[in-house]
């Protein structure tokens, strides 16, 4: 089992960057794939990034391809998101997401261990 926690999250102005974290505690980051999802107000949860247990492998959709980059750091148990060029449409609830499994799996939303949530929130 793995906890999850996301940080980094707040207000920026359209154009700015932000970077979130999602901190990893119990078995290590390297035993998962894992990604980032996020959910505006009145809208399905959406994926938004994706990486392999190594790091080898990120997938993206296309809304934010060029503008954001998923990383992580096995290390440190954490994985991150820089967010570039942020739009007022990337406002969301962003969450993390593991899955001891695929990358395939954590991008089709099927993972078992979810963080709490961290508020983007994009003026224009």
């Amino acid at each position: 089992q793995v906890n999850l926690v996301e940080s980094g999250g707040g207000l920026v102005q359209a154009g700015g960057s932000l970077r979130l974290s999602c901190a990893a505690s119990g078995r290590t980051f390297s035993s998962y794939a894992s990604g980032w999802f996020r959910q505006a107000p009145g809208k399905e949860r959406e994926f938004v990034a994706a990486i392999s247990k190594t790091g080898g492998i990120t997938r993206y959709v296309d809304s934010v391809k060029g503008r954001f980059t998923i990383s992580k750091d096995n290390a440190k148990n954490t994985m991150y998101l820089q967010m570039n060029s942020l739009k007022p449409e990337d406002t969301a609830v962003y969450y993390c997401a593991a899955d001891p499994v695929s990358t395939s799996r954590v991008q089709a939303g099927l993972s078992p261990y979810w963080g709490q949530g961290t508020q983007v929130t994009v003026s224009s």
